[in-house]
């Protein structure tokens, strides 16, 4: 039987609902521009994963998002425009580090659904996942440079995942890659035509593996993530970077440039 949400807080911040079903934990998110995610959407997401990767009834996570459109466009520019001190920025970039955190801490695989266009932040969560399925619609971009910041804080995880080339070239021309180049390079593990066959592979590979040993992927789980037990401190410290640059008058012009479009 599907339990009820544990967080259903639906509004202008976003919402985060959580469903468990056969050793199944969902985790759903969503925003009404883009699925965007503003602090406290990041934190309530953060939190949910954490409590999923506990709960005795689960023994795999699924993180997706609502709709029918972007899977994730990245940070709230309208948060961004109100940061009025580096602490304050650096709080809000500390968001993406706790998602990030809690997705490869978590003791179980983390399976990521991604329907459609990941931007920025989105990138970083595609890449925290243990295995990430998406649609062959599913273009993916680090879009921080041309906002005047830098994919510092989930620079990380996604160089992790994809090697230090692709995540350069992804860094500095922001252009949008298709997920054919995202399933080449790892980021996407396995690409599908469309949202139904997604949705099949998704369901499929998670019963499989919700009766599967929960101690070996435990164990497998530890050698994926290998060599990022210093990441609280590495992470925090990007949030900082990005929590100055997201200051200067360059990277507000940019952030309100495009938020007009």
């Amino acid at each position: 039987m599907t339990s009820p949400s544990i967080d259903s807080s639906a509004s202008d911040a976003g919402d985060v609902h959580v469903e468990i079903d056969a050793g199944i934990g969902t985790v759903r998110f969503g925003h009404p521009k883009g699925n965007s995610l503003p602090g406290a959407l990041l934190r309530r997401l953060a939190d949910a994963i954490t409590d999923v990767g506990r709960a005795d009834t689960v023994r795999v996570i699924v993180v997706r998002s609502d709709g029918s459109g972007p899977f994730c466009a990245g940070a709230s520019f309208d948060e961004l425009l109100r940061i009025a001190d580096v602490r304050a920025g650096e709080e809000f970039f500390s968001g993406f580090a706790r998602v990030i955190l809690s997705m490869i801490r978590a003791p179980k695989f983390v399976l990521v659904r991604v329907h459609g266009r990941a931007a920025g932040g989105g990138v970083g969560l595609a890449a925290a996942g243990d295995y990430t399925l998406a649609t062959s619609g599913a273009s993916a971009k680090l879009s921080e440079l041309a906002v005047g910041i830098g994919p510092f804080v989930v620079g990380p995880v996604i160089e992790h995942r994809i090697g230090r080339g692709p995540y350069a070239a992804m860094s500095v021309d922001a252009d949008w890659r298709d997920a054919a180049w995202c399933e080449r390079h790892g980021l996407y593990a396995r690409v599908f035509d469309d949202v139904v066959a997604l949705d099949a592979g998704v369901d499929s590979l998670a019963r499989t593996l919700a009766a599967s040993n929960p101690a070996a992927m435990t164990q497998l789980k530890r050698v994926f993530w290998a060599g990022t037990e210093g990441w609280e401190a590495l992470l925090a410290e990007r949030a900082r970077m990005s929590g100055e640059l997201v200051l200067s008058e360059h990277t507000r012009a940019a952030i309100a440039k495009f938020r007009g479009r």
